[in-house]
């Protein structure tokens, strides 16, 4: 398959990346020398073959739309956290499915005061025996109401008398405490459309509705490769060597997403084993880390080229990850290319990978919002910047360390803002990309 474009040109993630104005930070320091200025931006005739980056999303996000997603299955309740059903959930019994009392007390009959029986009602136990006018029974919250209740009596709003007999504090009405069988649905309501993500609280209902499975879309299958002769998986940098920092933060990353990582494999600056690994993943989506330029060891390009991908991205506009790219491998397959730049590579990850991990889940596109921007943020002249910030209040504070190469930003952040072309102003909206763990706490339950 033919690329539509061109490839990117040599170039560092670092090349067009103009200085910041950075602004308030979690902790204020001086700017780092990774903050200056890089070389001239790249000319006109180049800067086009790149992608826009709302485009860039847009196409990740319907890539897998050409039957790529999993087919549907049948999931224990225990395992299906962070998946989406992929049918309706109906009600398989009455909610609740007897009458039970809805606190502790006493279950009354009739006027008051009443005489109290010895025994007492607890939940789990079967029908209990019918009351009478006159009599009460110790009730506990969840207990099926005996027959001919006429309320139940709160545990505060009762006193008993020398003789023993019960009477209420404050006024009885008919059915007080008492949830009704079928209160909340009846046997084959309609309780949840299939598309909806499955939460804990969803959990709850369907067990509560009873259900020991559900039907949800399965998981993608990712697969990440980490490229580069000079990473280190342990210890301290040294003679040239640096740690791999993508390696162990790709993968969390990619199940918060909603991704089964099936492995994370080393193979260096290797094309013979990257085409092999290539030609040998059964994965959805195959993420690779560094070589997406055209150095003298950046194999992405070449290795595509040489097993026909089809290059749906080749470059973004976006400051970091520029050289990231998108290829479709396989007919069920596509791959994320990532840059090696740490940033770089989480810009490439929300960009690319996140769009169509969300259409291979079948989950649902999050609601855009924008927060005004607490300080100015300097842009790139042609391309949408991605600044790690935290959230106060009702605003967006960018931070500090948010060159290619660096996670101090990151690593504080609630998320990314998106800084257009040409940069942002103090006060002026920005949209954000919420990082998993700080969307509503539900990411990080599936890490």
């Amino acid at each position: 398959m033919t690329a539509p474009g061109t490839r990117t040109g040599a170039k560092t993630e670092d090349s067009d990346d103009l200085d910041v104005e950075e602004a308030l930070a979690l902790v204020r320091e001086p700017k780092d020398d990774g903050d200056a200025p890089g070389p001239a931006p790249a000319a006109p005739g180049e800067r086009h073959r790149a992608t826009p980056w709302p485009r860039a999303r847009e196409i990740a996000a319907r890539a897998a739309r050409s039957g790529s997603r999993r087919a549907p299955v049948s999931v224990p309740l225990a395992d299906a956290l962070g998946l989406v059903l992929a049918g309706p959930l109906d009600a398989l019994t009455d909610l609740p499915s007897f009458d039970t009392s809805a606190m502790d007390g006493w279950a009354v009959a009739g006027p008051g005061p009443w005489e109290v029986r010895d025994e007492g009602v607890l939940a789990g136990h079967d029908q209990p025996e019918p009351l009478t006018d006159g009599q009460a029974v110790r009730i506990a919250t969840g207990a099926r109401i005996p027959a001919d209740t006429t309320a139940v009596l709160r545990s505060e709003h009762g006193r008993t008398d020398a003789q023993g007999r019960l009477h209420a504090t404050r006024e009885v009405s008919h059915g007080q405490d008492i949830r009704p069988r079928g209160q909340e649905c009846r046997n084959g309501d309609h309780l949840l459309p299939a598309g909806t993500l499955v939460t804990p609280a969803v959990l709850g209902l369907a067990a509560a509705a009873g259900y020991d499975t559900v039907t949800a879309f399965a998981r993608p299958r990712a697969e990440v490769l980490v490229l580069g002769d000079e990473l280190l998986s342990g210890g301290l940098p040294h003679d040239g060597l640096i740690r791999d920092a993508l390696g162990p933060m790709l993968p969390p990353w990619l199940r918060a997403m909603g991704a089964e990582v099936t492995s994370v494999r080393r193979l260096g600056d290797d094309a013979r084993s990257l085409r092999k690994a290539l030609t040998a993943s059964d994965a959805d989506l195959v993420l690779t880390t560094g070589g997406t330029a055209s150095g003298p060891v950046d194999h992405v390009h070449p290795t595509l080229e040489r097993l026909g991908a089809e290059l749906l991205v080749d470059g973004v506009k976006v400051r970091p990850g520029h050289p990231m790219l998108l290829a479709r491998t396989k007919e069920d397959q596509h791959l994320v290319g990532l840059p090696g730049n740490p940033l770089a590579a989480v810009s490439g990850l929300l960009t690319l990978a996140e769009p169509l991990l969300r259409t291979l889940a079948a989950r649902p596109a999050p609601e855009p919002y924008s927060l005004p921007l607490r300080e100015a943020v300097q842009g790139h002249p042609y391309d949408t910047r991605l600044i790690p910030a935290v959230l106060r209040g009702d605003s967006a504070v960018p931070l500090h360390y948010n060159g290619p190469a660096m996670l101090r930003g990151i690593a504080a952040a609630d998320a990314l803002a998106v800084v257009p072309p040409g940069g942002a102003r103090q006060g002026e909206e920005a949209e954000l990309l919420d990082l998993p763990w700080a969307a509503a706490g539900i990411g990080v339950c599936f890490t």
